[in-house]
């Protein structure tokens, strides 16, 4: 906090060292954007940090993805901890703890104290995730891992440099540990170099305002932050909101989605984040530390404060309680590294809340992030012959208030990411994409419609002892639509054999899978969740998404009771019937209800018959089955179903 015995500083000198304290953190991911080693770190899987002399932050970059950011000041705190009064200029640590603060394994930051003499200004932190850390499997995301000995080395903070000097020796056993070391001795020097740039800025500020103004700064965004969210807080009525959304499964405990429970209380100028009742840990790895169940409450509500800066100042205004044991609060030795999946629940659930309170920004369910990872030997590269390949792809975000939602975008957890590109992915690792598109269909129905997904299918090139792991959710606890709208899709993953003529269905959750050379494996990514009733959505807009191949002439009938017949379709000619779309209309809104209630094995069957499709099940009937038998899943369908009620058919007119 600002020491109120001494002035402020004048308005221009705050500014002007607020914007350079972010300017700081952009020329950090500049650097490593620059100097990194690995292909998932380029593709802006990092994120950057200054920090205080407390380790509270103070900046982060324009770009640097939520889910590292809210995490950056527990890690640098507990470096804090472990080497207070033995810092030095030169100094640089390291720490991936998920325990401590920070995410999962996979996320190593880098943290340099900042001198100026043998003053302490603060500190500088590079994050980056590693695309291996060890482990059962390459890519160290092992689903079936119930504790942390068979994900990754665990990092508690160490020293990299001395004084400037490199420590081989500790850099050199933390790589041992990995299946692409040379990478790894690169990131860490990447890293190190970016933490370096802050360190330069952030003396150049000194020479030119003197160190008692900077430090003064560092303290004074923080304050301005903090004032600036509490007034607004202050504005809002006082009130409690809740809801509850679901991971999938525990794969050890049979069939069921796992719910995360949130009750929000506004009282004043602070809130507070209730995940009482929340389910306790899972056989997985889709269990979230405290640090990252922070982050999470973090980045969802930042997204209703687009204009303010992120620091600890926002943090302030912000209290969490969580039952012990919990998918939000796990302890060691607990498995983590999955943390993503309870993650986006927190946030989509943050954002049905917040859409009570700001309706101007309400928005429906977003696509939940999937990774691919495979590893083995490279046939095409002797020199480097082990491979690590590791992608995500975007997907749709929720429709919104009077504007369909985003289409073909990164997940929320980080939207500073980037789409991997298919060429880079080509020369690094022996696959070939044949199919990258948005896919049809995958956009959920709604006044204003989800954001639409994608379809990618690559194949495997010549390669041996390959594995494949695919850490994904929403398979079962479908991307929702609010205020009447309808879900998107399952996600999973298909494989197709070299050799055979069929697709094998491997679902969203899945590790150590052999695969070989020949093999093609396609996953689609779901759309945004729809928001407002579909069948209030204008005709017109439906015919366009057809033009445009994002809504199918069959689904526009289904989804919207909206006739469209083809014109010609190489000059996208095509219009509207009506008539028959009144009639459809009517026909849809007197039946939908009793779609919505059938018996749920009634579904199934005509599911296993060949008469409806996943989309029907989960958009008509609000029945979640295993995707690949037809096999019902009771529980977890009353659980969708009870979503359905109150998110969808409450809303219908």
């Amino acid at each position: 906090m600002t020491d109120m015995t001494r002035d402020p500083l004048d308005p221009v000198t705050f500014e002007v060292l607020k914007n350079s304290f972010i300017t700081a953190v952009d020329q950090m991911s500049e650097q490593m954007l620059r100097t990194c080693y690995s292909f998932v770190i380029y593709n802006r899987d990092f994120s950057n940090g200054l920090h205080d002399a407390q380790g509270n932050s103070v900046a982060q970059g324009n770009q640097d993805i939520a889910v590292h950011v809210g995490t950056l000041h527990f890690t640098c705190k507990d470096v804090i901890r472990v080497f207070e009064g033995e810092m030095m200029p030169g100094d640089v640590y390291a720490i991936n703890d998920p325990y401590a603060g920070g995410t999962h394994f996979s996320d190593v930051r880098l943290v340099r104290p900042i001198f100026d003499d043998d003053k302490l200004l603060g500190f500088s932190q590079s994050n980056g995730h590693w695309s291996d850390l060890g482990g059962s499997v390459p890519g160290s995301f092992d689903v079936s891992a119930r504790d942390m000995f068979r994900e990754a080395v665990r990092i508690t903070p160490v020293r990299l440099f001395r004084e400037g000097e490199f420590c081989h020796d500790v850099a050199g056993m933390i790589a041992a540990n990995t299946r692409d070391p040379a990478s790894i001795i690169g990131d860490i020097h990447s890293q190190a170099s970016a933490t370096h740039v802050a360190e330069r800025e952030v003396l150049r500020l000194v020479a030119k305002y003197g160190r008692d103004a900077v430090l003064q700064g560092m303290d004074e965004v923080q304050d301005y932050v903090e004032r600036a969210v509490r007034q607004r807080i202050s504005a809002l009525p006082d009130g409690t909101w809740e809801t509850v959304d679901y991971i999938d499964r525990d794969p050890g405990a049979g069939e069921g989605m796992i719910p995360i429970r949130i009750k929000m209380t506004i009282k004043g100028d602070r809130i507070l984040y209730d995940f009482s009742g929340s389910h306790p840990t899972i056989s997985s790895i889709y269990n979230s530390a405290e640090g990252a169940t922070f982050s999470a409450v973090v980045a969802g509500m930042k997204t209703f404060f687009p204009d303010l800066p992120l620091n600890s100042g926002f943090y302030r205004v912000i209290d969490i309680e969580a039952d012990e044991g919990t998918v939000v609060s796990a302890e060691w030795p607990i498995a983590v590294t999955g943390f993503l999946m309870p993650f986006e629940k927190i946030m989509n659930a943050i954002f049905e809340m917040w859409s009570k309170i700001m309706p101007e920004r309400a928005i429906a369910c977003a696509f939940n992030l999937e990774y691919l990872l495979a590893g083995g030997t490279d046939l095409r590269s002797p020199e480097k012959p082990m491979f690590m390949f590791y992608e995500w792809l975007p997907g749709g975000w929720g429709g919104r208030n009077g504007k369909d939602g985003s289409d073909v975008t990164t997940a929320c957890f980080g939207t500073g990411l980037m789409s991997q590109p298919n060429e880079g992915n080509e020369r690094v690792n022996p696959t070939r994409t044949s199919e990258f598109q948005i896919l049809r269909d995958s956009a959920g129905p709604g006044k204003w419609r989800g954001g639409c997904g994608v379809q990618k299918t690559s194949v495997l090139l010549e390669s041996e002892n390959a594995v494949m792991s695919y850490i994904c959710d929403r398979e079962r606890a479908v991307v929702w639509g609010v205020e009447g709208g309808l879900p998107s899709m399952p996600h999973g993953l298909s494989i197709r054999h070299e050799g055979e003529s069929e697709a094998k269905w491997l679902g969203s959750v899945f590790s150590d899978y052999p695969v070989q050379t020949g093999d093609e494996f396609a996953r689609p990514t779901a759309g945004g969740g729809g928001f407002g009733d579909p069948l209030e959505r204008d005709p017109e807009q439906v015919r366009e998404d057809v033009i445009d191949d994002y809504v199918s002439i069959e689904r526009a009938a289904r989804d919207y009771g909206v006739v469209v017949r083809e014109i010609d379709a190489d000059l996208c000619e095509y219009e509207i019937d009506r008539d028959a779309t009144d009639k459809l209309r009517a026909e849809i809104r007197a039946e939908r209800l009793n779609w919505a209630r059938m018996p749920p094995e009634e579904v199934a069957e005509l599911y296993r018959k060949g008469e409806i499709d996943a989309l029907d099940a989960v958009r008509r009937y609000a029945v979640i089955l295993d995707w690949d038998s037809g096999e019902l899943l009771e529980k977890t369908t009353a659980q969708f179903r009870e979503s359905f009620e109150t998110r969808s058919v409450a809303h219908w007119s």
